[in-house]
């Protein structure tokens, strides 16, 4: 018998769980929210696919075990992530699109090679709107992700004349992590260019050069509003062998906020965990949860920082995003062989980047937008949109 009167349920089903499709209570501090962002954080978790973020949460806290910090975020949506010349990006071209708004060849940084054109980053628009900027990376600051941010060259292998167009032409605030070789002249001229001493411009631009984390704290203490930190001469250690002289991706990021958050136009700042991605490229599930477990605690340091004041938590947009490395897979074990402290059974298609889409978490002023099916070239306009 058909029943005439139906009890219609109406069901909030979305990717994106976020207001802008599921009710103003699912994004609490959205709808605390301005219209506009002071602040934008990009996290990048270079090389993260969906199945690292299982892994790394069942390794953490077992199968039932909480969420990592970024999955708490309350506006989740994904994008494609292909380049301009690839169905497989790079990290070049994917950290371009972010960083510029256009599709790029792989290995381009925010320039096109077949005509020299190229547009603003967001690093740019945003100094050029007054506010603090900053780039934070676990790989040498000159590598392609943190480059495409500050720089505009024609391959990701020309790092000397990378870190001469961050000193000199896009001149973010902050500059946290390895790299050193490219900037105190030990790395030769890669003929791109670039000079093999920047560390002329450095100090004729006004930053402060710091090379241990003690050092860092104390230029921070005195006052310093320009700082780069070069803290190893290539690449950082990764993360579960880093020494006590150097800081850890969380504690780079809390002391570019702490900076950055003195300019009184608000900042745009660029933090990725460089190593994540190869992890990826090693199939290496180690290597993996230890560089998630590194660029988790670095989002819930900076949940916290947000946290800290009202004004934080409704003015600064928070965006984690990326692209997928080495087709990572998870294939077992039975629930009663899983727990905390234990590791998945891994499976790896690639040694490459692969071409699946990939998640965005975000939350705060702006990131409405972001509940959606995306490009990752999109970032770019609605992060420009939030901040302006």
């Amino acid at each position: 018998m058909i029943r005439k009167n139906l009890v219609i349920f109406t069901t909030c089903f979305c990717l994106a769980f976020s207001a802008a499709t599921c009710g103003e209570e699912n994004n609490a501090s959205d709808n605390a929210s301005p219209e506009k962002a002071r602040n934008v954080i990009f996290m990048v978790p270079d090389g993260m696919g969906l199945a690292y973020v299982t892994a790394a949460r069942t390794y953490l806290g077992g199968p039932d075990g909480s969420p990592l910090a970024f999955e708490t975020l309350p506006v989740i949506g994904y994008q494609r992530t292909h380049s301009a010349d690839s169905f497989v990006t790079d990290s070049a071209a994917a950290a371009s699109a972010w960083a510029c708004g256009e599709k790029f060849r792989n290995g381009e940084i925010c320039y096109h090679g077949a005509d020299g054109s190229y547009p603003p980053s967001l690093v740019e628009m945003a100094r050029d709107m007054g506010k603090a900027t900053g780039l934070v990376a676990t790989s040498r600051i000159t590598h392609a992700t943190p480059a495409a941010f500050g720089a505009h060259v024609t391959h990701r292998d020309c790092e000397n004349l990378i870190a001469t167009n961050m000193v000199s032409v896009s001149r973010p605030d902050v500059l946290f992590g390895g790299g050193a070789s490219h900037f105190d002249g030990s790395m030769a001229d890669d003929s791109c260019g670039g000079s093999s001493d920047n560390l002329s411009a450095v100090l004729a631009n006004g930053y402060e050069y710091v090379t241990t984390y003690g050092d860092l704290l104390a230029t921070i203490d005195g006052g310093a509003d320009r700082i780069i930190g070069l803290f190893t001469p290539s690449h950082m250690p990764a993360h579960m062998d880093l020494s006590e002289d150097l800081p850890t991706l969380a504690e780079m990021s809390t002391a570019a906020l702490d900076i950055l958050e003195e300019n009184d136009t608000g900042f745009f700042v660029l933090i990725e965990g460089s190593q994540i991605d190869w992890a990826g490229h090693a199939n290496d599930l180690s290597f993996l949860l230890g560089e998630m477990t590194g660029f988790n605690e670095a989002v819930e340091a900076v949940k916290d920082w947000i946290s800290g004041s009202p004004e934080r938590l409704s003015e600064t947009l928070l965006v984690v995003a990326d692209h997928e490395t080495g087709g990572f897979a998870i294939n077992g074990p039975y629930l009663d062989q899983a727990g905390a402290g234990f590791p998945v059974e891994d499976g790896w298609t690639s040694a490459g980047h692969t071409a699946v889409d990939t998640i965005i978490w975000s939350q705060g002023p702006g990131s409405r937008a972001l509940a959606a099916a995306l490009d990752n070239t999109d970032l770019y306009g609605i992060i420009l949109d939030a901040m302006m």
